[in-house]
């Protein structure tokens, strides 16, 4: 499935707009609970305004609120980032660290956050279970649990660790793209062979081409025969 997803996803990347490792940092603080979109149509402002650690943790909380408002939450996520800033400047010289141990110290980083930081800024094989993920592994049958580390160890297991951070991509590329939460485009799907929830969604290959989004429509509908 890792293969197939591989050909159907060349191109799979993390969606957040980042050049830094502290951009990236801060970019996916803001997505939760909101779009990639909206967090890239916010982030060029903010990066321009806040360009190291000590910015941060010196911003005028207002200022800073209203910044990053469009992303919602806005006012932990102002405390997560004046944290993060006040942290990295007082413990790491104002760099982000590179591994999974400090990063979850840091206000505002859960395992989540520290593996898009690790894969995407250092090159550090790492899981991202966000909704999509979790989703889909279980309806593919990789496994039954919910939480979110379980899953992470789990997956980890069945993966050869150096597509950790590619596969993260390419099933989340899928989730948002095809495998939807609520209607699934189950007969234009190219894991449909191997997908033991296949049906959850419409079957009718024009009703499911209907529900496939994304740039790679055409081409992902040619993988499935369509």
């Amino acid at each position: 499935m890792n293969r197939v997803l591989a050909e159907a996803f060349p191109d799979a990347h993390c969606e957040l707009d980042f050049t830094t490792p502290l951009e990236l940092a801060v970019a996916t603080i803001l997505s939760a609970q909101c779009t990639d979109e909206r967090v890239n149509l916010t982030t060029p402002a903010l990066f321009a305004r806040y360009r190291t650690a000590r910015d941060y943790a010196e911003a005028n909380r207002a200022e800073l609120e209203e910044f990053i408002r469009p992303t919602g939450f806005f006012r932990n996520k102002t405390t997560s980032l004046i944290g993060l800033g006040q942290a990295l400047t007082e413990k790491f010289d104002g760099e982000v660290p590179h591994t999974l141990e400090e990063l979850v110290k840091l206000p505002g980083i859960g395992r989540k956050t520290a593996n898009v930081i690790l894969g995407n800024a250092f090159g550090v094989p790492g899981i991202t279970v966000d909704t999509h993920f979790g989703r889909l592994v279980r309806r593919w049958g990789w496994t039954t649990e919910e939480d979110p580390v379980k899953v992470e160890h789990i997956v980890g297991e069945l993966i050869e660790r150096k597509e950790w951070t590619m596969l993260s991509h390419r099933v989340i590329f899928h989730g948002r793209r095809v495998c939807h939460a609520r209607k699934p485009a189950c007969g234009a799907c190219v894991l449909a062979a191997d997908c033991p929830s296949y049906g959850l969604g419409p079957t009718d290959p024009e009703a499911a081409a209907a529900l496939v989004k994304g740039p790679e429509r055409e081409h992902l509908l040619r993988m499935a025969g369509l």
